[in-house]
């Protein structure tokens, strides 16, 4: 019993790490004795023995309980939702102190249509901005900089006001650009919106793939209302 609990574990442990896996057994289109096949390897080196290969299915079809979304709540949210785009976007990072963030109020308040998003943590606080700003922003802060990068595009997603109280609703815009190996550089929720920060270069496939899930996401829940009538 305790090898079988190993066993499941293990294979939770890499199909938690692997954003693909996770989408064969949350859309039901994988072969588990394929996929079996390809984390057997790891199974066994983790284990320091060789696991049978229905040993590994079995727990397969155990995590796949798990990697179920719950569309029923977050497919009309996700429905709902609509992208917006601003493109030559800038990220400064600067060290929190009284200093700058007195600093901050200035810009903030002479240039409010250019920035973004203003986000504060314990250390930091993260300012995004139109770029034409950007050279201005740094010799503001100069030696406070933490971290500074340009040619982002910031996609703003803007969902309906139960996206604050729905778990799991942020997630699936993150997997839907992980799935296609898109890096979000930075992200950033207020209230119902939800701000990713992407490279230029990935912006059209980034935006093409956020549309298809809305896109995709209106047509299923217009099929489930016409099939409860």
């Amino acid at each position: 019993m305790l090898v079988t609990k190993n066993i499941t574990k293990s294979v939770r442990a890499i199909v938690d790490n692997d954003l693909s896996f996770q989408d064969a057994l949350q859309r039901d289109y994988c072969n588990l004795s394929a996929m079996a096949r390809i984390i057997k390897p790891s199974i066994d080196a983790i284990a320091g023995t060789n696991v049978s290969m229905e040993s590994i299915v079995t727990a397969l079809k155990r995590a796949k309980r798990e990697y179920k979304l719950p569309y029923t709540s977050v497919e009309p949210i996700v429905a709902g939702s609509k992208i917006s785009l601003k493109t030559d976007v800038a990220k400064l990072s600067i060290a929190k102190s009284r200093k700058t963030v007195e600093k901050i109020a200035k810009p903030l308040a002479q240039q409010y249509d250019s920035f973004i998003s203003v986000s504060e943590s314990v250390n930091s606080v993260t300012l995004i901005f139109d770029q034409l700003i950007l050279e201005k922003m740094k010799n503001l802060f100069d030696d406070d900089i933490l971290e500074v990068e340009g040619n982002l595009a910031a996609i703003i997603v803007q969902s309906p006001e139960e996206i604050i109280k729905t778990p799991g609703c942020a997630l699936i815009f993150y997997n839907q650009l992980a799935r296609r190996h898109i890096n979000i550089e930075d992200t950033v929720s207020c209230y119902t919106d939800t701000i990713m920060l992407v490279n230029m270069n990935d912006v059209a496939k980034a935006f093409n793939a956020l549309t298809e899930l809305i896109t995709e996401s209106r047509k299923s829940l217009s099929k489930t209302k016409t099939k409860a009538k």
